[in-house]
């Protein structure tokens, strides 16, 4: 359809440079003219900007549907426009009833009390990773931003040692230009390769399962029958695909952020118990997912527009946790902020099963700079963001020089062959 069967319609593209200049700036404006409109980049789609908008379609799967539905929109992972090559995503790319049977799987190892027994595990990386940096006095924090990566890959059961090659592959897909050399090689050489160990590994734990969340599927039944390796297959892909990019960027966007601001972090230097609830606030600030996809499965009038079936629809989280008539001072951090009904994990039944443990890790991290580099300064000029910034935004380069410190953990803590990357 048209452009001109469509009201209102507006000039905007999430994956433009323009829009990775000023994402807040480019956000503000659709959502104060046209809180709901249409853009003509990357094939067509509907923006949906402020609160109201993106809270309903949220929760309607009945029109906005998650599903791979290849006729619209073209193939590959429905949740994001333009639609990018990645194999099938269980659930997230799934509507009711399919989709709860798939999550009532999932809930179990991502509720607080499963989050709980991974702990040690992120201590334990995040100390790691801190101390490969610690004694030099200067690094780029990027590197510590890769706990997720790794905690992820060791908590699912995969190799370890490879986890540096499925952050990349991932991030590339996500934050690198499309076309790039970075890009192409995510998608023709890094992201098969992954593929075909984590089929491997299914398949080993399938013969002989270990204490690792692969095991755990591998075992499990969708509606009274045994779940296949492939259903298997793209869960794993989702979990690897969330906990490789939302922690990291929103924790290094928050590591800058407390560095122009040192009262703020004076203040949860001085008083830590404070971070869980500062955190929840650095989740709205900057919403670390920016926004997902959805298609539209049957024609009505939205907020007074014509959608039509087929039609892409974008919601932004990140605009609708800055709108004004939501929040007050929304372009303001208040780490008191409470109580704080931000959009950072998405709403509805596809609200993300894995907050629990990104928030875990995220105050891990953020806990263990405070306290063993409290002092860090960030080389401002020499930042480096992501390429792109219509999914994942942050920082992949974050120069830093600071008090040397003393490592923590004794040799051998860690498995023989797993290097820190210098950045994700």
């Amino acid at each position: 359809m048209s452009a001109e069967q469509r009201c209102p319609v507006v000039h905007f593209d999430h994956h433009s440079q323009a829009h990775a200049e000023d994402t807040v700036a480019a956000y503000r404006a659709v959502r104060k003219k046209h809180p709901v409109a249409w853009t003509e980049a990357h094939g067509g789609f509907w923006l949906l900007s402020d609160y109201e908008s993106v809270f309903e379609a949220a929760r309607d799967d009945d029109v906005f549907s998650s599903r791979r539905l290849d006729q619209y929109g073209g193939p590959g992972l429905s949740v994001v426009i333009p639609k990018t090559p990645m194999h099938e995503h269980i659930p997230i790319e799934l509507d009711p009833p399919r989709f709860r049977s798939y999550r009532k799987i999932i809930n179990p190892i991502a509720s607080p009390a499963a989050v709980e027994k991974v702990a040690p595990r992120i201590e334990l990386w995040t100390t790691w990773f801190i101390d490969e940096i610690i004694e030099s006095g200067q690094a780029d924090l990027a590197q510590v931003i890769g706990v997720p990566s790794i905690v992820t890959i060791d908590w699912l059961g995969l190799p370890v040692q490879d986890w540096h090659r499925y952050s990349s592959a991932h991030h590339a897909t996500l934050a690198e230009e499309i076309g790039s050399p970075a890009y192409q090689r995510a998608v023709q050489v890094d992201l098969p390769w992954c593929s075909r160990q984590m089929r491997e590994v299914i398949a080993a734990r399938a013969e002989e399962p270990r204490d690792d969340v692969i095991s755990y599927l591998v075992q499990q039944e969708v509606d009274g029958r045994p779940i296949t390796q492939e259903e298997v297959f793209s869960i794993v892909e989702l979990l690897i695909a969330g906990g490789v990019g939302t922690t990291a960027s929103l924790v290094s966007q928050t590591l800058v952020w407390l560095y122009e601001h040192p009262d703020v972090r004076r203040e949860l230097i001085d008083d830590p118990s404070l971070l869980p609830r500062a955190l929840e606030e650095f989740l709205r600030y900057f919403s670390p997912t920016q926004a997902l996809a959805r298609t539209v499965l049957k024609e009505t009038e939205f907020h007074g527009c014509p959608f039509r079936v087929g039609d892409r629809a974008l919601l932004a989280w990140a605009s609708a946790n800055r709108d004004e008539e939501a929040f007050e001072n929304p372009d303001e951090i208040d780490i008191h902020r409470w109580p704080n009904r931000h959009l950072a994990f998405g709403v509805g039944i596809h609200r993300c099963a894995g907050s629990h443990l990104g928030k875990r890790m995220a105050l891990t991290m953020l806990g263990q700079v405070l306290e063993r580099m409290p002092d860090y300064v960030v080389d401002l000029d020499a930042l480096v963001r992501y390429p792109r910034q219509g999914v994942n935004k942050g920082w992949q380069r974050i120069p830093a020089t600071f008090t040397p410190g003393e490592r923590r953990l004794p040799p051998g803590a860690v498995p023989e062959g797993v290097t820190a990357a210098s950045h994700v």
